[in-house]
Order: structure tokens, then C-alpha cells, then sequence
């Protein structure tokens, strides 16, 4: 009776009882080795004799999952390969729901490929100027030379080319065309992104932006870049205008890996070890003399002015209107009649083409009546234009000489009428010049 009360006491057990004990014990014992033996890499490499260490991914637990982003014939691992993350063939499937989806996880990578350019959307024949190609492609090619030691170390080459001139020239379109030419895959930013309502934020997505396309270059094999379009847009110093700790920090980063393009570090940790591949950097702007003197000296910039000449514009003209039958004397005369103006006003003649076709399926196929009168139905449009049901397809339009000369003067038309009322000074005529708050306007 006592005995049975006492703590630790075993009920004695029947033999036959106790056999069946002894062996579920080695039931449950065999089926823990076998499912260790799936896990373990050793044991993968023993059973089939092959050098080989990989687990299994779908018998993994998230304290292994870091192990999945790396084969062993490679050289990339789970950080560096941009196209795995936390899905279903990395993590317990107890955190993957059906709900949102196998890949609801925002580091799945999906989200990872919007950075770079692959421009596949270029598809057709693009004049790419002479010019353009050698000063941009030996910028490119001479920072790759000095991450590889083809110069001696008293040789400094400047990470940044500051590709600059009027506007509407074609500069980031001709880099564009650079980049598919050469295989290259860039990381691209604007202006836009330049400041931010947290200071500091848009430093640190350059830092980011920078260390992935070295990333992508040592991991891919694929050359990249980082491009940085109108930056005098964002970084430059005008009238009137105020400089934010956002435009310091902008400046003092590219400053910083100019001097150092090795050993980038995203937050304020400053790892020593931590060394990446140099890659170079292309701005575009139209007036780099706003931008930090520091910032655009020969020592960190290089600078290329680019204003394409009538022999550029004659080509570029040509590829884009040889297919409508015009030749290169007619592109001769278009300069000739609209002189000084930039490289998107003759492309933005093409698409004025188009205006009479839009306009004769409005009134004839949509609206059954001209746009003018008072009881068309305009709303039948919308409807079309938003269900994407009864959509035409035009026909190629005849482009003649006649007609982009008739568009060419249009547009000039309402240049010279902006030019010339300049409302801005009518509308800020009181406010004088001394006024606070009004960006680049004068009364």
C-alpha cells in the first residue's frame, strides 16, 4: 500500500505487455534514424555514393532553410542568389498558406527583378551614334579594367561619367541603346527618387542600388551599372531653391564610394571585410554646373557634352522614318525648316500622324457622330477605352514629307505661343523677386 504511493513507482508489467513495449520502442527508434538519415547531408552522400551535400528541401525546418539558396557547384549563396527566398521550397509549409498564394512571402524574390533592364523592348534597327558609343563604352570598360589590375595602382580612373546637354537630345535613350548593345544590365534610378521624406533614405538606396549591381556582376557574370537620369534635376542648386539634408547626403554618398567603390556599407555598421565589386556609374543632366563642385571634378566624374550634330540627327531622323519610304535628303529638309529644335520634337511628329485616324474612329465607329456636337455620346469612348472591347487597330499611315512638315508647324506653333505669353511673370508680377517659396519663378 505504501509502496504504491511512493514517487517513482513503476506498475510492474506483464511479459507479454512488456514485449509489445520493447517493441514500439524500436519501431519509433527506426523511423527517427531514417528521417535523421533524409536530413543529413552526410548520410544523402554515403546511401548513394556520390559527392554530393544537399538536403532534401522538402523535409527542411526554417532553421535550415538559409542552406537552400546555394548549390555546391556553385558560387553564390543564399544571399546573394537573387531568385530564391522564403517560399514553399524553403520554409515549413506550416508558414506557406493557400490563401495568398505558395509565394506570399515578399522575399520570395519575385519582387527582386524590377531593378534592372533587360530592354527587350527595343526591338528594331536604332542609330546609335559614333560618338556616344566610345566615350560611354570606354567609360564602362576602363572601370572594369582597374577592378581586374590592368593599371598599375598610381593610375585613377573615375567611377562616374556625367553625360550632359540640352534637353530632349536622346541621352538616356542613347544609353539605353548602349546597354543592349553591350550585354549590359543596369540598375537605373531618376531624380525622383532622390529625395525623400525620411533624410537619409535616398543615400542609403544608392548604397543599395550600388551594391546589388556589383552583386549581379560577380554572381551573374553579367556586366551592370548603376544610371542615374536628370540628376541635376534632383541634386542642382537653381534659383531659389532650397537644399535639404537629403541633397547632402546624396552628395556625400556618391563622393564616398567614388573614393572607395570597394567597400560600400549599407547601414552605419562598417564591416572592414566586406569588400564588393567596383562597377562604374552614368548621370545624365542637362546642366551639371548646379551640381556640387566636389562632386563633379576629374578625379570622381568624367563629363561627355552631348549635342548630337546635323550628320547624327540625319542618321537617327532616317532609321526612324526609312520604313515610310523617305530618304536622307528629306531628313535634310526637315532640319532645315525646323532648326534648333531637340531630337524628341521630330519623333513626337510620327505619333501627330495618327491624330486624324483616332479622330475618324471616334466619330465613325464610336460616337456615330462628330465630337463637336452637342448630343455626342462621349461616354461610349471611356466605356471602350476601359473594357478594352472593339479596340481598333490602325493601318500603317503614309508619312510624307508634306505631312510632318504640316505637324512640324503645329507644334512649333504652341512653343512659340509659351514662349511668348509667359503667364508665370503676369500671374507673379506682385510677388517680387525677393519672395520666398517660388522654385526657379521670378515676378
Amino acid at each position: 500500500m505504501l509502496s504504491s504511493i511512493c514517487a517513482g513507482y513503476i506498475p510492474p508489467i506483464q511479459p507479454r505487455s512488456r514485449i509489445q513495449h520493447i517493441r514500439l520502442l524500436q519501431a519509433r527508434n527506426q523511423k527517427t534514424s531514417s528521417a535523421a538519415a533524409e536530413n543529413d547531408p552526410v548520410a544523402e552522400a554515403d546511401q548513394d555514393g556520390k559527392a554530393r551535400v544537399k538536403l532534401k528541401k522538402q523535409a527542411q525546418s526554417s532553421w535550415t532553410a538559409k542552406h537552400a539558396g546555394a548549390d555546391a557547384d556553385t558560387q553564390s549563396d543564399f544571399l546573394s542568389n537573387l531568385g530564391e527566398g522564403q517560399n514553399i521550397s524553403q520554409i515549413d509549409s506550416l508558414f506557406v498558406g493557400d490563401i495568398l498564394g505558395k509565394k506570399s512571402d515578399i522575399a520570395d524574390g519575385s519582387l527582386r527583378d524590377w531593378d534592372f533592364r533587360k530592354f527587350n523592348n527595343l526591338v528594331g534597327d536604332y542609330w546609335i551614334a559614333p560618338t556616344f558609343l566610345d566615350n560611354m563604352g570606354l567609360h564602362i570598360v576602363k572601370n572594369y579594367m582597374v577592378e581586374k589590375g590592368c593599371f598599375d595602382s598610381q593610375t585613377r580612373v573615375p567611377l562616374i561619367l556625367g553625360i550632359w546637354g540640352p534637353k530632349g537630345q536622346g541621352k538616356s535613350f542613347q544609353c539605353e541603346l548602349v546597354f543592349k548593345k553591350m550585354g549590359i544590365e543596369p540598375i537605373i534610378m531618376s531624380a525622383g527618387e532622390l529625395e525623400h521624406e525620411w533624410a537619409g533614405t535616398p543615400g542609403r538606396l544608392i548604397r543599395e542600388r550600388y551594391r546589388k549591381a556589383a552583386e549581379v556582376s560577380r554572381v551573374r557574370g553579367k556586366m551592370s551599372c548603376l544610371l542615374i537620369n536628370d540628376i541635376d534635376a534632383g541634386l542642382g542648386h537653381f534659383a531659389n531653391t532650397q537644399t535639404t539634408v537629403n541633397n547632402q547626403i546624396v552628395v556625400g554618398t556618391l563622393m564616398n564610394i567614388c573614393d572607395d567603390p570597394n567597400h560600400v556599407s549599407v547601414y552605419q555598421e562598417w564591416r572592414e571585410g566586406d569588400v564588393i565589386q567596383r562597377v562604374p556609374i552614368i548621370v545624365t543632366g542637362n546642366d551639371l554646373s548646379q551640381i556640387f563642385a566636389p562632386l563633379v571634378r576629374d578625379g570622381r566624374m568624367s563629363k561627355f557634352y552631348w549635342k548630337p550634330g546635323r550628320h547624327d540627327l540625319s542618321c537617327i531622323l532616317h532609321q526612324m522614318y526609312k520604313d515610310d519610304g523617305l530618304t536622307f535628303d528629306d531628313m535634310g529638309i526637315l532640319l532645315d525648316l525646323f532648326p534648333n529644335q531637340p531630337l524628341d520634337f521630330f519623333g513626337a511628329l510620327r505619333s501627330a500622324v495618327y491624330d486624324d485616324q483616332i479622330r475618324d474612329w471616334i466619330q465613325n465607329d464610336v460616337v456615330k457622330s462628330k465630337i463637336t456636337d452637342e448630343d455626342a455620346n462621349l461616354t461610349a469612348v471611356s466605356r471602350r477605352l476601359v473594357s478594352k472591347q472593339g479596340l481598333p487597330v490602325f493601318n500603317k499611315v503614309k508619312v510624307t514629307v508634306d505631312s510632318l512638315i504640316a505637324q512640324g508647324n503645329r507644334l512649333a506653333q504652341e512653343q512659340q505661343m509659351v514662349n511668348d505669353h509667359k503667364l508665370s511673370q503676369e500671374y507673379l508680377k506682385d510677388t517680387g523677386p525677393s519672395q520666398p517659396g517660388l522654385i526657379g519663378l521670378k515676378g
